[in-house]
């Protein structure tokens, strides 16, 4: 069967099993409960039986608004999607939806655009349904599509970039194969056209894991079930992945700030967004210089910043490095293996985790990236370790 008509009918049978219990509940009665997530003001106001046995175990995003639209109850989802916020509705689309059935008494089913974390640099698509309930309640359903939205753009743009991308390396060992079978009787001539079949090769591969790369973050959400992630076994572990680089280059890689921060996500998507930071500044810096992580904490947030001693980057394409398959200088780009794709790989990680990616550049001053990530709340009990000095580079 279709994916698009299995959720279709799943989402139908979810709705009227919802109804259902709630219409079980309401001929019950009505008694005052103890919800789990309940507003400040609305703690001994009674809500119809069943009503908030549903709200615990919904999968979607469930809100019980009262006369005057405050929060009565919520499900736990409502809080995690950031629906509701200290008791507080915090998305106007939603509480003029539930203001319009108040009115007239009719359903209101809409699709809806809502931000997701701190920086807001990432939205979520939702599907809202808002239904009245006696005595002047309102009850709002909200469904997750970002997931399904997301594979669709994920699809078309898979095809169209990648087609082009393939292009180019598949063309160029084509040529070259001939070219070798050509120059048979010149040896020299060989060797030559057989190294530059390897690196197209190399070329090749790199493009292909980037790919897989992109396409694994972007269906995968780390927050669906987030773990505890210490940054310093991230910092580590991108290092590690460009030490091989940076020493054919003569590149001395350092790293410092504070240790012991904890930000909660997927290490393995973290690995790959730091290490491409600090692969594309061991490629683009010059022989001998230095590549320098720091880490540190700003309120509620914590930032890894690698800085370069490289070419930089001019002004005018700052705005679009992040794009996918977008180079800054494409013949060096073919010179040192990049893709294009380090960097969207690096942006759509950063949003996916509650976040951003920032850069500072100057031609021929070298640039300094900087991943922004919301910082896992620390128990009383655990206690800061003292700050590490971060090594000075020059700009």
């Amino acid at each position: 069967m279709d994916p698009l008509l299995l959720m279709v009918v799943g989402a139908a049978g979810a709705a009227v099993g919802v109804a259902a219990v709630l219409a079980l509940g309401l001929r019950a009665g009505r008694k005052p409960r103890t919800a789990l997530h309940v507003g400040p003001a609305q703690l001994d106001s009674p809500v119809p039986d069943g009503v908030e046995a549903v709200l615990s175990v919904l999968g979607s995003s469930g809100v019980l608004l009262d006369l005057r639209n405050e929060v009565l109850r919520a499900s736990p989802a409502a809080y995690a999607f950031g629906l509701v916020r200290d008791g507080v509705v915090v998305v106007p689309e939603l509480l003029e939806m539930a203001r319009a059935v108040r009115r007239d008494g009719e359903t209101r089913q809409a699709e809806l655009e809502i931000p997701r974390g701190r920086f807001g640099h990432q939205t979520l698509v939702v599907s809202a349904r808002v239904a009245a309930l006696p005595d002047d309640l309102v009850l709002a359903l909200v469904e997750d599509r970002t997931q399904s939205r997301r594979i669709d753009e994920v699809r078309r743009d898979f095809v169209a970039n990648v087609s082009h991308e393939l292009k180019t390396p598949v063309g160029a060992m084509a040529l070259l194969a001939e070219a070798v079978q050509e120059a048979s009787a010149d040896p020299p001539a060989v060797r030559r056209f057989a190294d530059r079949m390897q690196h197209e090769a190399a070329r090749l591969a790199r493009l292909v894991q980037e790919i897989i790369d992109l396409s694994r973050v972007q269906y995968d959400d780390p927050l669906e079930a987030p773990a505890e992630v210490q940054v310093d076994q991230v910092v580590a572990a991108a290092l590690d992945r460009s030490r091989v680089d940076a020493n054919a280059k003569g590149i001395t890689l350092v790293s410092g700030g504070e240790s012991g921060t904890v930000v909660l996500g997927s290490q393995q998507q973290l690995v790959i967004a730091l290490g491409n930071l600090v692969d594309n500044a061991v490629a683009y810096s010059p022989d001998r210089t230095r590549v320098a992580v720091g880490v540190r904490r700003r309120e509620d947030v914590v930032e890894i910043s690698v800085t370069d001693q490289g070419v930089g980057i001019p002004e005018p394409e700052l705005d679009r490095i992040f794009e996918r398959f977008y180079r800054v200088d494409p013949a060096r780009s073919r010179k040192t293996g990049g893709t294009g794709l380090g960097l969207s790989i690096v942006k759509h990680i950063a949003a996916s985790h509650g976040g951003e990616v920032t850069v500072w550049s100057v031609r021929g001053a070298g640039s300094t990236f900087t991943l922004r990530l919301p910082l896992h709340d620390l128990s009383p009990a655990e206690e800061p370790r003292a700050p590490v000095p971060v090594p000075e580079v020059s700009q």
